[in-house]
């Protein structure tokens, strides 16, 4: 199958335009609004929401630290072109660059190292429903462990729907009707067998032949604040009930996308749990453990930041995945970056762009974008018939997709 076209946002009636024409100048203002920054950074962000309207992409401030990456990211042949021109993808992660340059990040000043997202990341943690989610688990703890994991996925999954970059846009809090178009999760849990009381330590699978615990875990995380509690959680459920030994957690190595995780978004996190009474608080003071004694391994890959798909990910990324009994991929960013920010027919099997993947693979994903892959015709045309095309971009369908 020959590839799809590359998304980009020169379409005035589209999803990415509207990305790029009215998500971002709102962000802009809300950044600008969220700290005391002084003039020069107060400067920088009026020119960049100028830039970003009208005008065209301009090299990296110097000294730039990170310049070499972005020539290899292919920052040279977009130079001098309009924002709306550019693939999506490259377009709204080199804004996200520009942005921190803006307000200092990459500086020696004492705005470095700020983070611009970091009061709406806090105050996600800090709300009602966030209170009432950790609550929520005492009365999940009583249940048995399949309902357990299953909950704790799907609470996975939706918690996406916490993403602030999205929340921005919608004007909402996203309590809408929702659907899973998708549920490959038994597939999901083939690939991470519950550990049985007879099961050899020492061994890859039981006595009766079938498969043991899986040895290593990745997970790359999408978004902060509410959304990577339930990630946590679900990491906390695989270690603790033996589905895994090894958690990789994979976050962003500096802020990104509004509220993509960062180290410490992660730190935040457990500390939240934590400071909880009941199952959340047993949950953060084994995630506390998991992470001082090396079960839970917090990663934060260049990479991850990187304005492409996965499929040009750096060989010791992809020995990192091979290495890996399964990757789950969490969020619709990480989809985009999975399976290509590409128009590919909605019916084109999940496993045709991600066959590249060195291991198994699970996306964990609400629709957030144009790109999906992996439906039946019969679910793409009632989806159409009912909605047009916002069914993509609405947030209020999800998908569980599994390549092993």
């Amino acid at each position: 199958m020959s590839e799809a076209p590359v998304i980009v946002s020169d379409d005035p009636g589209s999803f990415p335009h509207s990305v790029l024409a009215e998500r971002h100048p709102a962000l802009i203002r809300k950044v600008r609004d969220a700290f005391p920054y002084g003039p020069e950074q107060r400067r920088a962000l009026d020119a960049l929401q100028k830039s970003a309207l009208d005008g065209v992409i301009e090299p990296l401030g110097t000294p730039a630290e990170d310049h070499e990456r972005w020539v290899a990211w292919g920052l040279p042949k977009h130079l001098g072109r309009s924002w709306f021109s550019v693939p999506f993808l490259w377009a709204e992660s080199y804004f996200y660059r520009q942005l921190l340059a803006a307000v200092g990040y990459f500086g020696s000043g004492p705005w470095q190292g700020i983070d611009p997202f970091r009061p709406f990341k806090l105050a996600e943690l800090d709300t009602p429903e966030a209170a009432e989610e950790l609550a929520a688990l005492d009365a999940l703890t009583g249940r048995p462990l399949d309902e357990q994991a299953r909950a704790l996925l799907h609470g996975s999954l939706w918690g996406n729907r916490a993403d602030l970059g999205f929340r921005i846009s919608a004007g909402g809090d996203g309590s809408v009707d929702s659907q899973l178009l998708v549920d490959d999760s038994e597939s999901l849990w083939a690939l991470l067998p519950a550990h049985t009381a007879d099961s050899d330590s020492d061994s890859d699978s039981d006595a009766d032949g079938t498969a043991g615990p899986a040895r290593t875990v990745c997970l790359v995380a999408d978004n902060a604040g509410r959304e990577l509690i339930p990630d946590l959680l679900l990491i906390d459920h695989l270690l603790h009930h033996g589905r895994a030994e090894r958690a990789v957690l994979h976050v962003k190595p500096y802020p990104y996308f509004v509220s993509d995780a960062t180290t410490a978004d992660v730190l935040d996190a457990v500390r939240r749990l934590t400071g909880t009474k009941g199952a959340a608080g047993a949950a953060g003071d084994r995630l506390w453990s998991a992470l001082t004694d090396g079960r839970l391994v917090v990663r934060a890959h260049v990479f991850s930041c990187a304005p492409l798909p996965y499929a040009d990910m750096p060989d010791d990324l992809r020995r990192e995945f091979a290495e890996a009994d399964l990757t789950i991929m969490k969020g619709d960013l990480n989809y985009r970056r999975l399976v290509g920010d590409r128009l590919w027919p909605p019916t084109t099997p999940f496993t045709t762009p991600t066959a590249y993947f060195p291991g198994p693979v699970v996306a964990l994903r609400t629709l957030k974008s144009d790109v999906i892959v992996g439906l039946d015709a019969d679910t793409e045309a009632a989806l159409a018939a009912a909605q047009g095309q916002g069914w993509r971009t609405s947030g209020t369908h999800a998908v569980i997709q599994a390549r092993p």
